[in-house]
């Protein structure tokens, strides 16, 4: 195989996965883009091994990769107290994984076909997430300088169209709550909640997520 199809196929496959992970790193997901750039260029590496030296054992080999990149997936997942966040997240991954595979080996139709779909799907998320339909939820942290009374704090979370409190802790040593609500809402009505919060003298800091 020729230098420079080996460093095309390489230079799409990074181009390509940056544009995803940017995108899930400006959406501030538990991965950014270095991780989505090194999975899918570690799979098109080993496609392109397996193309020069394996041509006739590329399934299996795909197979191994598939199977090895659950981990990176796994920890793309974050545990609330009753709910688990970053499922899109690991699912692109181990599909760039195979992403990456399929550009390694030059089957740049499929490749390109499941990059396509991707983009279908983050697109379209967002756009349910613009219409509250669905799970999309966030996470509110809040902290506060005294002990505030909990009616008072959810009177300000009105904006928020459900939510559901995670846990709520005191310390009275040095006269601090921290609050964790999950809530959901639409991006403006979550950034007035924001604004209204940043008002009162009692909050020293919050955090969304």
């Amino acid at each position: 195989m020729e230098i420079l199809t080996i460093a095309l196929r390489m230079f799409v496959t990074f181009l390509f996965s940056l544009l995803i992970g940017i995108e899930r790193q400006r959406s501030h997901k538990p991965v950014g883009f270095g991780t989505f750039i090194f999975v899918a260029l570690g799979a098109s590496a080993l496609g392109v091994f397996a193309n020069i030296n394996y041509p006739a054992n590329e399934v299996a080999l795909l197979a191994s990769v598939v199977t090895g990149i659950g981990f990176l997936g796994a920890g793309a997942l974050i545990k609330g107290s009753d709910k688990v966040f970053g499922f899109t997240t690991a699912a692109t991954i181990w599909l760039f994984a195979i992403f990456g595979f399929m550009i390694g080996v030059g089957d740049y139709v499929l490749g390109l076909t499941i990059y396509t779909l991707v983009w279908v799907v983050l697109i379209s998320d967002k756009y349910l997430e613009t219409k509250e339909i669905g799970s999309h939820q966030k996470k509110l942290t809040l902290v506060t300088n005294n002990i505030i009374d909990e009616e008072k704090i959810n009177k300000l979370l009105d904006y928020t169209k459900r939510r559901k409190v995670l846990s709520i802790s005191i310390n009275k040593e040095i006269n601090e709550m921290q609050l964790s609500y999950l809530v959901q809402g639409t991006k403006e009505d979550l950034n007035k909640m924001l604004i209204d919060l940043f008002k009162q003298k009692w909050l020293k800091s919050s955090k969304i997520e």
